[in-house]
């Protein structure tokens, strides 16, 4: 198979489908979506393709056929209908206020409405939007379809100021408010975006909307599968390995996916995928380009227990639980690509859903972002060094080490950061430095016998830690205690390739904010 153009930041479906760059068939979803209904809503993370399924949409229902050439639509479509487009995009720019809202919605608008023939002496979007929904349907002689990219984007936007946010909420259920009442002039509605804002706080009464979010027929519509990788992309595998810069399926999975929403299948993130096709490089393209500042200094302020990130207990009430003046931090990290579905517990009808982080790109990368926060600054020492310690299992190393970390603390930082008064702390500090390297981990790791704070493998050795909190300045001994009672270690004994196990127990002392435990065994 030839190699063919990598489409990095592409989200036209037609110039993929033109000039030769690959691309991954997802239009049998679109024949499904076409076929089992009319409303629809799905959220995914930001750059995980949901303006090019739009745009597939969008040509699908024009009747645009001969771009599906080879594809699965071409003989499962009905060509002969073409139903006009109305298509409202809140993917660029930001807006800062109500007016600059209400001015994007009147350009597209205004825009649509002359592409599509139609007239409206409307003054109120309400009324203009209804008007081209109804035109377009009696010009082209077939209801009208309507798609959004990036609904709640002017929302997310400016949640850092929330009077501004909640404007931006009011404005756009303003416009979805128009499509609860033209059931008869659509054909089909599909929003998409990154988060899940309530039914009542949004869209204002438009509660026949399919939330195919978590629905495991649709979790791979966007992203990458295993076989995407064996098939369309396996020219690019080739050509690396023949150029000397193979590239490691192995690494590949490991770094960029671990993406679920449902099923078994887990997905790639693609545009990491296309990027280290490109590049030869491993590195975290997807979090540099898409992570908002407001995520990190959120967590930081609201205190959350970084060790968590690696197992989280969830309803679905609560994973969906996000409004401008209600945002859970499960639901924050969920619908922004930063947890994802580990697993699903069905209780006599009732789901508990298991988030955790989904590969080593997010694992390092967020911890590496939270550290900056948790820390005023830090001690350099060589990664390299870190690395040996580890791998070496040198317990009295690694404790001169993370010594040194707490020392370099100001005591002022202490007494002014609410981020670092809180009892979690010292244990968010210690996980996220770790989490920051790479290596394979697990928090709360649950066994027969309890669950053990932290589980870390740098090579042949692993390391189990237990972390307590003491009031005085002087070592219990009851982190290593509990270690050795709870006999944590047993499920890691007779684990293949395990050369040395270390049981470490450290205890921070509130007072002396330091380390004042640390017994090995």
């Amino acid at each position: 198979m030839a190699r063919k153009k990598l489409p990095i930041g592409i989200q036209t479906f037609a110039e993929i489908r033109r000039e030769g760059y690959y691309y991954v068939d997802k239009t049998p979803f679109v024949a499904s979506l076409a076929e089992s209904g009319k409303y629809y809503f799905l959220s995914r993370p930001r750059r995980f393709g949901k303006s090019l399924f739009l745009d597939t949409l969008a040509e699908a229902f024009a009747g645009n056929r001969t771009l599906f050439t080879g594809l699965y639509l071409e003989n499962h479509w009905d060509w002969e209908r073409r139903h006009p487009v109305i298509r409202i995009s809140f993917a660029s720019g930001q807006l800062q206020s109500r007016a600059e809202l209400e001015a994007r919605i009147w350009e597209q608008l205004h825009n649509t409405a002359a592409q599509l023939g139609v007239t409206s002496s409307k003054k109120t979007i309400v009324g203009f939007f209804e008007d081209i929904i109804i035109g377009a349907a009696k010009r082209f002689g077939e209801r009208t379809v309507v798609l959004v990219d990036e609904y709640d984007k002017p929302i997310l936007d400016n949640l850092t100021h929330p009077e501004i946010a909640a404007e931006m909420r009011e404005g756009l259920r303003n416009l979805y408010s128009v499509l609860k009442g033209r059931d008869a002039d659509l054909r089909f509605v599909f929003l998409t975006g990154v988060s899940k804002f309530s039914k009542v706080s949004l869209f204002s009464g438009l509660n026949n909307l399919n939330d195919i979010t978590v629905d495991d027929r649709y979790a791979a519509l966007c992203g990458y599968t295993e076989a995407d990788l064996d098939t369309v992309f396996a020219p690019e595998f080739t050509a690396a390995a023949q150029e000397g810069r193979p590239l490691s399926r192995e690494m590949v999975r490991d770094w960029y996916s671990g993406y679920s929403w449902g099923g078994p299948q887990r997905v790639y993130n693609p545009f990491d995928v296309l990027l280290v096709f490109d590049k030869r490089e491993f590195r975290a393209w997807w979090f540099e380009t898409a992570t908002p500042r407001f995520l990190v200094q959120w967590l930081a302020r609201h205190h959350f227990y970084t060790p968590q990130l690696e197992r989280l207990y969830a309803s679905e009430q609560l994973i969906s639980a996000f409004d401008v003046e209600h945002i859970e931090p499960e639901a924050l990290l969920w619908q922004t690509g930063y947890l994802t579905l580990t697993g699903v517990h069905d209780y006599d009808g009732v789901k508990e859903y298991q988030l955790g982080v989904p590969n080593r790109e997010v694992r390092m990368a967020l911890n590496e972002a939270l550290q900056q926060a948790w820390l005023p600054s830090r001690p350099r020492q060589s990664l390299g060094e870190i690395f040996r310690i580890l791998r070496a299992g040198d317990a009295a190393a690694l404790h001169e080490h993370f010594q040194r970390l707490y020392t370099s603390i100001p005591t002022d930082w202490y007494r002014k950061s609410p981020i670092a008064q809180y009892e979690g702390y010292f244990a968010s500090v210690f996980y996220s430095h770790l989490a920051s390297l790479g290596l394979p981990m697990t928090a709360e790791d649950t066994s027969l016998q309890g669950r053990l704070d932290l589980m870390l493998r740098a090579g042949s050795t692993v390391w189990l830690f237990e972390f307590k909190v003491v009031d005085g300045d002087a070592p219990t001994g009851e982190a290593l205690a509990q270690l050795m009672a709870k006999d944590y270690a047993a499920k890691y004994r007779a684990a293949p390739e395990v050369e040395k196990l270390l049981q470490v127990g450290v205890e921070f002392s509130a007072s002396l904010r330091q380390i004042v435990g640390w017994e090995v065994a």
